[in-house]
């Protein structure tokens, strides 16, 4: 059994983080290519009723009931188009060609399918039963002019902004994006294209985080590597906190002896030093500066980009107004392979999720899974999630997964 006294169970942090979080109200309206990602910040309704006029639902025949009761075939009176409807005289006893989308002529009580007729000298003659109605869409069937069609804090993909630009809509309200100011700490970092010297590694932490907020809309403010000075690192919360809304450093979260991010941060904020019950990931901090909000990430690699995705993302969505942040989906596998692991903290291990011989979702392990070995992300397509008590995982053991969303290419 690990150590875990004082440690905090994930979900136990992430509800006080969220409980203190109040959603961005500021908003601004942008054309809707702009849009892509950005959350709604208001109610969107339509301007119109869609279908803006009963139309065809098949390629047929417009039809009057009294004309088909007879049962005989009847001659055309014209044709119907989309973009080109029948606006001429429509004889009794007759009936018009009429093709989907088209608006149906004043008169039209149902529309025959065209694989229900046949053509013979007299007309068209109807080979099915015909009820009142049948295949035609009614204006507003689908969406009534007024309706609410996007509520506020719904996020916009390629599911939502074709519907707005479908009702003519061309600019949509939205939440500004979230200002995240960002920078890396330690002697030991470097930038990627340089030369190491000994004991240095290069800085992957502020890349791999950048990336992520982009994904999630964010205004990135990325102020680089911050050495083990204390001046220089009081000097970049200051200048973080006065132009960000959050505040993300990485590395300094520890108890090394040259970490001085916790001593900075008890000077100008009121910060909540946490040590997860998960691993890895257990060195992570949250609280507030004067302006802003503060996420301290662990420094070995897997730990900072974990940590992120658990807990600064749903933190992020619910800033940006996200009516309804996602929580990670978690599925049942069975597991393939024997998976290492220790009571005493939540595990994280990556995996890849696949389809077993039998059909059923089964998981393997990417290999070593140390903090720092960062290729596991590359590697898996998911979390294996292991319960903070459980112990080593035998092969077909059954195990929770988290396949990885868009930031991690899932």
């Amino acid at each position: 059994m690990e150590f875990t006294a004082g440690l905090i169970p994930l979900e136990s942090a992430l509800e006080q983080m969220l409980s203190r979080i109040s959603p961005l109200t500021e908003s601004q309206t942008v054309p809707l290519l702009a849009g892509f990602g950005r959350i709604t910040a208001l109610n969107i309704t339509s301007p119109l009723d869609v279908p803006g006029f009963d139309n065809s639902a098949m390629d047929g025949y417009a039809v009057r009931m009294a004309d088909v009761a007879a049962g005989k075939p009847l001659p055309l009176a014209g044709k119907a188009f989309a973009g080109q409807p029948f606006h001429g005289d429509w004889p009794t006893g007759t009936c018009i060609r009429i093709m989907t989308g088209a608006p149906v002529p004043a008169g039209c009580e149902a529309v025959v399918m065209q694989e229900q007729t046949e053509t013979v000298a007299e007309g068209i003659r109807f080979s099915a039963g015909i009820k009142p109605g049948q295949n035609i869409r009614r204006r507003g069937e689908d969406i009534r002019c007024g309706a609410t069609v996007l509520e506020a804090g719904q996020r916009l993909t390629v599911g939502e902004l074709p519907l707005l630009a479908s009702l003519g809509i061309a600019d949509v309200p939205v939440t500004r994006k979230v200002r995240v100011a960002l920078f890396s700490t330690g002697d030991e970092l470097q930038l990627p294209g340089q030369p190491l010297a000994e004991g240095q590694i290069y800085d992957t932490n502020r890349l791999t985080v950048h990336l992520m907020l982009e994904q999630l809309g964010c205004e990135v403010i990325n102020l680089g590597i911050i050495r083990d000075n204390p001046d220089a690192l009081r000097a970049a919360f200051a200048q973080a906190d006065s132009q960000a809304d959050v505040v993300i450093s990485s590395g300094g979260v520890s108890v090394g002896e040259a970490d001085y991010t916790k001593q900075i941060l008890d000077e100008v904020g009121e910060i909540a030093f946490w040590k997860l019950a998960i691993k890895p990931g257990k060195p992570f901090a949250f609280g507030r500066l004067k302006n802003s909000w503060f996420c301290g990430l662990p420094g070995n690699p897997v730990s900072a980009a974990l940590t992120f995705y658990q807990l600064v993302q749903p933190l992020l969505a619910k800033l940006s107004g996200q009516r309804a942040p996602a929580l990670p989906l978690r599925q049942k596998a069975r597991a393939a392979v024997t998976f290492k692991k220790t009571p005493g903290r939540l595990d994280f291990q990556r995996g890849i999720l696949r389809t077993g011989h039998d059909g059923v979702p089964e998981v393997i392990s990417t290999g070593h899974q140390g903090s720092h070995i960062f290729s596991s992300f590359s590697q898996g397509n998911c979390f294996v999630v292991l319960e903070r008590e459980r112990g080593k995982v035998e092969a077909g053991e059954w195990v929770d997964v988290e396949p990885f969303n868009h930031l991690f290419g899932g």
